[in-house]
């Protein structure tokens, strides 16, 4: 039975059957929940920028993609994703089944701050097992059946991101224990996320046209590309500052340098592009904020003010060229999700074994840290670098080693034969998969062709295809 009292000043005393008793701070738990809806709002925001990214008959889609991973990762969280990445009984790898169906997830300590119970550990961790492979299966956009796409997503999270988050996060990890730092998730949520995104292209193959005009497009809606940019970031005080699960100085910290590294990453990115067409594109700009956000993101905990800077530069200029990675490579990565994620993501890990201090970490008042370069400890940047290299590699492997087994699984067959692809190419995912539209005139337009009427209707909307098909960034 639960055994709650409360002390003079509203914290919370539990107390367990063998009668030790635990002190909760509720300005802790305040923030700690508050920071799990913060990064909630990332999940969606996410599908609107790849939506925007994308062709029209494509859109709707990718809104989905985001409510259904949430979906898919919630149950896989509850049934046993918390236990395995989490447990306290774990291993180097993975964790037990301790907490399976959420047992005893209630009023104990929770591993990552003892300040906060392990019911408030758990909801927001969720966030960050939600977001990660909605990161990944943006991959899948534009072709890929939709269907097997949950199984896929509950798989890779029990496979690839619960395995990775253990030994990042756990006590027990062989990389918490080596002293890798990574504040809020650098290798478990961007490395990963961006390994699995190339392995999800690589299985898939190439668009219908790929390499020529036909898929040289403009985002076919800036203004979701802006908007879920502006969810991201929102969302992303949460995602780094509420990683230091408590109300303090380290997570006002955090938050300053995350603001600092996506501000100028942004601008990088856009100077980078102007160089080449002489305007000034949001959608790179947005694309640059990203990748600052991505890159600060495992230094968030660790690094001040002045080193936000240069995470942000770099992570605009580094991402930037990598996303020429797919054409020098033949990989059809529609959205750059390597380049932005798992590149930049190596990049702030890197960043981070170097400029990472020991007094950043102390400003909660307890975290003691050897630190990186700046603090003349250099064995850091080698923990960093095979931290990245294996959490890269195992997510790539893994990855594709799920997608082929489910290929010869009757009805879990993501990747379409040649003539379905070219169908789902050319009529769009939405109707395809889905039936329905992002966008009423879409339908419309589908009404027109069924009664005969294209050329009454195409005079009608020759304005919303007036953009064209040019490059995304």
């Amino acid at each position: 039975m639960l055994n709650i009292t409360y002390t003079a000043s509203g914290d919370i005393i539990a107390t367990d059957s063998n009668g030790t008793s635990s002190l909760f701070n509720l300005g802790d738990i305040a923030w700690t929940l508050t920071s799990t809806a913060l990064v909630w709002i990332m999940i969606p925001g996410l599908g609107f920028l790849y939506s925007g990214l994308l062709r029209r008959k494509n859109a709707l889609s990718q809104m989905y993609m985001g409510l259904m991973v949430l979906a898919a990762v919630s149950f896989q969280w509850f049934f046993w994703g918390f236990s395995l990445a989490f447990s306290s009984t774990g291993g180097l790898f993975i964790g037990d089944l301790k907490h399976f169906a959420f047992m005893e997830v209630l009023d104990a300590p929770s591993i990552g701050s003892t300040r906060i119970p392990v019911i408030v550990y758990c909801i927001y961790q969720l966030m960050f097992a939600a977001i990660t492979p909605m990161i990944a299966v943006g991959a899948f956009a534009e072709r890929g059946h939709l269907g097997p796409i949950p199984i896929f997503v509950f798989a890779w999270s029990t496979l690839v991101y619960d395995p990775i988050a253990c030994w990042t996060w756990s006590p027990n990890g062989w990389s918490a224990k080596t002293g890798v730092l990574d504040f809020a998730g650098g290798t478990p949520v961007h490395i990963s996320s961006g390994a699995a995104a190339l392995a999800i292209s690589v299985y898939l193959g190439k668009r219908k046209g790929w390499g020529t005009e036909k898929l040289s497009y403009r985002p076919h809606n800036t203004s979701y590309v802006v908007l879920g940019t502006v969810m991201l970031w929102f969302g992303w005080f949460g995602f780094n500052g509420g990683s230091a699960l408590s109300a303090n100085l380290r997570a006002a910290q955090a938050c300053i340098v995350t603001n600092l590294a996506a501000s100028v990453g942004g601008l990088t990115w856009m100077i980078w592009d102007y160089r080449i067409e002489h305007k000034w594109s949001a959608v790179g700009f947005c694309s640059g904020a990203i990748a600052g956000l991505v890159a600060i993101t495992p230094a968030s905990g660790f690094v001040g003010a002045p080193a936000a800077v240069l995470f942000g530069v770099m992570a605009g200029t580094c991402c930037n060229f990598a996303t020429q990675f797919k054409f020098l490579f033949a990989i059809d990565d529609a959205l750059d999700i390597f380049a932005s994620h798992a590149v930049c993501g190596l990049v702030g890990n890197i960043l981070t074994g170097i400029f990472a201090q020991r007094s950043v970490a102390a400003y909660d008042g307890f975290t003691n840290i050897n630190g990186g370069w700046v603090d003349q400890h250099y064995i850091q940047l080698g923990y960093q670098l095979a931290d990245s290299v294996a959490g890269m590699v195992y997510s790539f492997v893994m990855t594709t080693i799920i997608l082929w087994i489910m290929h010869y699984v009757p009805c879990c067959r993501i990747r379409m034969s040649d003539a379905e692809a070219e169908t789902a190419e050319e009529l769009g995912m939405d109707e395809y998969s889905m039936g329905e539209f992002a966008y009423d005139y879409i339908g419309l337009e589908e009404e027109a062709l069924i009664r005969g009427g294209k050329e009454d209707f195409d005079s009608n909307s020759t304005a919303h295809e007036s953009s064209g098909p040019r490059a995304a960034t």
